[in-house]
């Protein structure tokens, strides 16, 4: 488990990470979400030791990361997958870290063949394109098969395979009750891949919560209902929830905040007939966009103005 506890982080002038505290639970794949600058990458490098705090905590399995007795099979990263040396050999690189973590050499042909470069063992690393570097990054990490792992941008630049494969990868490990935290900007793909997210905006935490629960609480998320007494029903959710009713006509409602359980309960409670009651979720971008707005350090301008000057 990851444990941060009033985690700051500053920079001269510039609050990178202000007062953070969450936890990384083991067994789930956890997003860590947030528009650039949020303090996404400072937060990770805190983790692993490699930025010292302002002020604040974070342990690895109740540990700071420099007092883990072997690191490298506590924890693997890969936050840059181009920090390699271009000159060596993939095999090369990952002898380098396996002599240094104390691994024995069929180890590293064992990450290299689960993610899928034993081909390319040989080949100067120079020359492998963000995918395949992307894929060292994950092996390296792998190395001394962690129980904890963090990846940044882990699927920039992989192929459609390579996604699929990374997404699997991830809650394979899950499953195995490892802790998984992942930052990215593909929202789409975290939907798919994570079960909870951390949200961040200015360094700040805005969310710590499962997808469901966040994306419920968007204002895009609601509840379909068709009714022949839709006059009736609407005057019965407002009066005993208080949810947002809006009216499509033909019977049809869009109500929100409210689950279908609760809509069928009080439908039944008073003899009133439904036709359709179907959950509208909204997209984890949705979401994500609308918790964000006000976080949003960079700006650019509308394409459409920009071009019609």
């Amino acid at each position: 488990m990851i444990e941060v506890r009033e985690l700051s982080k500053r920079f001269g002038d510039a609050l990178a990470v202000d007062r953070l505290s969450f936890d990384v639970r083991p067994g789930v794949v956890t997003g860590f979400l947030g528009p650039n600058g949020a303090g996404k990458s400072t937060t990770m490098r805190l983790i692993l030791g490699l930025d010292e705090p302002t002020s604040g905590s974070v342990t690895v399995a109740r540990r700071s990361y420099r007092d883990l007795p072997a690191p490298m099979q506590e924890v693997g990263a890969l936050l840059d997958a181009k920090a390699i040396h271009g000159k060596r050999s993939a095999h090369q690189h990952l002898r380098w870290l396996a002599q240094a973590g104390g691994f024995p050499r069929q180890r590293v042909d064992e990450v290299l063949e689960l993610v899928g470069l034993a081909a390319v063992a040989g080949r100067r690393v120079g020359g492998f394109s963000l995918g395949m570097q992307q894929r060292l990054g994950m092996a390296a990490a792998l190395l001394g098969n962690p129980q904890t792992l963090l990846f940044d941008e882990p699927v920039n630049g992989l192929d459609p395979e390579g996604v699929l494969w990374v997404r699997n990868l991830f809650k394979g490990l899950a499953h195995e009750g490892r802790t998984i935290l992942v930052s990215s900007h593909l929202m789409s793909e975290m939907e798919e891949t994570a079960e909870h997210v951390l949200v961040i905006g200015r360094g700040r935490l805005l969310a710590d919560l499962s997808i469901g629960e966040f994306t419920q609480r968007s204002s895009g998320s609601h509840v379909c209902v068709v009714s022949p007494e839709a006059t009736r029903l609407t005057s019965l959710l407002l009066e005993q929830v208080g949810s947002a009713v809006t009216s499509n006509g033909d019977g049809g409602l869009s109500v929100a905040g409210i689950d279908t359980a609760r809509i069928g309960d009080i439908a039944a409670e008073h003899g009133i007939r439904l036709h359709e009651l179907t959950p509208q979720r909204a997209s984890l971008e949705d979401a994500f966009m609308e918790l964000t707005r006000e976080s949003v350090e960079y700006r650019a301008q509308p394409a459409a103005e920009k071009i019609g000057r």
